[in-house]
């Protein structure tokens, strides 16, 4: 059986690609990087995974970003703050993600890391479109064996919904709120863009009232 790495985190993208990895002895890894919802995204991770997958490994890398004033890290009170997109970057995050996940692999003999990341640019994260992700994984290809798969670097949430539904994926239990680490906010980039999605998908009221 061959076994891969999974980046996960909880969320709705890379619980999907949990899901249909299928047939794989799937490794999953988790990166503690000083997030607020941090233990939030950690139950949700054990949670949602599929049971007949490994339980994941958690890292902590949260003193690189100790300090940081993204709203990701340090979080807002949203009775009293206003969040801005540009609030919401934590820089190189993907990349020391991609290096971390590269140097585990490597070293567990293992040749292969599945991510969930899609094709997005909500919230300044420029390190999260497929343009980034081609060029980081070119990278990569010239100085180790580790490969990176993200079959969702082309999607829309709507597809990664549309998928996850019809592989069975516990879409309700998964948890990606950027701007609350107790219950999602609802208006934060991820939250909107995952509401929008699952009314495409037939599994949420209408969103119009949301921007």
């Amino acid at each position: 059986m061959r076994s891969v790495i999974l980046l996960a985190s909880g969320g709705l993208d890379s619980t999907t690609v949990a899901y249909s990895l299928e047939g794989l002895d799937v490794f999953p890894v988790f990166f503690d990087y000083g997030q607020h919802c941090v233990e939030m995204e950690w139950n949700r991770v054990n949670e949602v995974l599929p049971a007949r997958m490994r339980r994941p490994e958690r890292f902590d890398i949260s003193d690189i970003f100790r300090g940081s004033s993204s709203r990701l890290i340090k979080e807002a009170d949203l009775w009293h703050d206003k969040v801005a997109d540009d609030d919401l970057y934590v820089p190189y995050r993907t990349m020391l993600f991609f290096a971390a996940a590269a140097a585990r692999a490597q070293t567990m003999g293992v040749l292969e890391v599945y991510t969930g990341f899609i094709n997005s640019n909500h919230a300044k994260e420029i390190d999260c479109t497929a343009e980034f992700m081609n060029k980081l994984e070119g990278l990569v290809e010239k100085i180790g064996p580790v490969r990176f798969t993200s079959p969702f670097r082309y999607s829309s949430k709507a597809e990664v919904a549309q998928t996850a539904i019809r592989l069975g994926v516990p879409i309700g239990r998964t948890y990606s709120c950027q701007a609350a680490s107790i219950f999602p906010c609802g208006a934060c980039p991820n939250c909107v863009e995952r509401l929008h999605a699952l009314e495409s998908a037939g599994l949420a009221y209408p969103t119009a009232k949301v921007e």
